[in-house]
């Protein structure tokens, strides 16, 4: 498949099922057209290409590395990763999971391709955000992501706040995730620091075989029995 050059942001799964559950065969014949690739870890984009087409030559490729210990301060060097745009060829972007750029140092690079006025091309896959948002009963309209809560204790529960008054304030939606290995305490700091009828959807294992997408009032968490430990999950609060 003959591709225009520019920056192609591909998603990949957010759990562990067959590519054809979550991503349209058109993603497949991108993937294919691409030799040059910015990805969040060597070993998993590796691993998602084989998915893709296990006869694809893997060595052929180039791979560079975006990640949380990258120099985004280094414009030169991310600027360099689009070199071959300039050259006429397409450049993908993969992230660990789901959508590259939302939550993703792929961000920085969409930035400097917009800037230079290169093409960018976003492809059709799962967002853990929409997803969960979609299944949460809450609103759709006006919503935000916070990406991590602060994990010392007086700065979370400040930030709790703040996003409390803002739902009641504005009757936003408001969206977190947690490290998977805090997720139990996560919901128990939410249960003993938030109002009671306020309403918490935990979305985890999205699209995966153990999904669970639940929403209660913090009262009914409260009195429930739950495990989310080390599972992908994702965390909505509203009124």
């Amino acid at each position: 498949m003959a591709l225009e050059a520019g920056l192609y942001l591909i998603p990949c799964q957010l759990s562990d099922v067959p590519l054809e559950r979550v991503l349209p065969a058109h993603n497949i014949e991108v993937v294919c057209g691409i030799r040059h690739f910015v990805v969040e870890s060597l070993r998993s984009a590796r691993r998602f290409l084989k998915k893709c087409n296990r006869n694809i030559d893997i060595d052929s490729l180039s791979f560079n590395e975006l990640n949380e210990h990258s120099d985004l301060q280094d414009i030169t060097a991310l600027e360099a990763l689009l070199d071959p745009i300039a050259q006429g060829e397409p450049v993908g972007v993969i992230s660990d999971a789901g959508c590259p750029a939302v939550a993703d140092p792929g961000a920085d690079l969409v930035a400097i391709a917009q800037r230079k006025g290169y093409k960018v091309f976003p492809l059709v896959g799962p967002s853990s955000i929409l997803m969960s948002l979609m299944a949460s009963g809450f609103n759709g309209q006006s919503f935000a992501f916070e990406g991590y809560l602060p994990v010392d204790s007086s700065a979370r529960q400040a930030r709790l706040k703040e996003l409390t008054r803002r739902i009641e304030r504005e009757h936003q939606t408001q969206i977190f995730i947690e490290a998977p290995y805090r997720n139990n305490q996560l919901i128990a700091d939410l249960v003993g620091h938030l109002p009671p009828d306020l309403r918490l959807c935990v979305a985890s294992d999205i699209t995966g075989e153990q999904q669970s997408i639940v929403t209660r009032s913090l009262g009914q968490w409260k009195q429930s029995r739950y495990d989310y430990h080390k599972i992908p999950t994702i965390f909505l609060l509203f009124q």
